[in-house]
């Protein structure tokens, strides 16, 4: 079964409790305070496309990319019902293409973590490139004190009005990755649940490791945040949100 093949279709009930209106505000904050002109963004591993979509209605350019199709099928459908004029392309992150440069590339929902560490150095040169001059890359990781303490060897649970879930976690500390084991009971049209079983990884990326691959990239880290605050980060941070600047020596 392919990424997020059946989860396309219940993601968004599982997502009620994202604040997204907050990280909403955080980017458009951010976008404002560095005085950028082009209203143009990219969001990469844009899923259903709830962040491409207040974007949008923000009055922002938007594109979305993500490399599942059943995901941007989702948010298509979203976009047309709403009459946001979002491109959205299928494609890997790691090997995005565009068809010039844009003013912001965003990640948010923790999209980076699902590449290892050769995917995200592949990720910033594609950034680089497709960048605007002094254009800003703003995007949040999940941390190790996350999977090892609020996921690892725990097991959640949902039953909603037509699918049910269960999700188990185990974290790899040497590793540093984050096993997800997922099973899906999806009711059909004829009333009866059929079960999907997914497996997903999310890999830790140590702030000292985005700094690094930052500097190789021409791009400088404005702020570490906790979870699209103005908070510092601290040693029990679960979520936090980078804001890189293009073109600073």
């Amino acid at each position: 079964m392919s990424q997020y093949e059946n989860f396309a279709y219940i993601y968004d009930e599982l997502m009620e409790d994202v604040e997204y209106e907050q990280w909403l505000k955080f980017i458009m904050n951010e976008i404002t305070k560095n005085n950028l002109k082009e209203k143009s963004i990219c969001e990469l591993g844009c899923g259903t496309g709830n962040m491409t979509m207040l974007l949008a209605k923000a009055g922002y350019d938007m594109i979305g990319i993500d490399i599942s199709e059943d995901m941007l099928m989702v948010a298509r459908e979203k976009a047309v019902d709403s009459d946001c004029g979002i491109l959205y392309l299928q494609q890997d992150m790691r090997e995005f293409e565009l068809y010039g440069t844009v003013d912001t590339i965003i990640a948010t929902c923790d999209s980076l973590n699902y590449i290892d560490k050769e995917g995200v150095e592949k990720v910033f040169k594609l950034v680089k490139n497709y960048l605007n001059p002094d254009g800003l890359f703003i995007f949040d990781l999940n941390t190790g004190y996350k999977f090892s303490h609020i996921y690892s060897g725990k097991s959640f649970s949902e039953l909603g009005e037509n699918f049910a879930y269960i999700w188990e976690n185990q974290y790899n500390i040497i590793e540093k990755i984050n096993e997800y084991y997922i099973s899906f009971f999806v009711e059909d049209k004829s009333g009866r649940y059929e079960r999907f079983d997914e497996y997903h990884q999310e890999f830790v990326h140590e702030t000292s490791e985005i700094r690094k691959v930052a500097s190789n990239n021409n791009m400088t880290i404005l702020g570490v945040y906790n979870n699209y605050s103005k908070e510092k980060t601290t040693n029990t941070t679960q979520r936090i949100t980078y804001v890189l600047k293009k073109g600073i020596k």
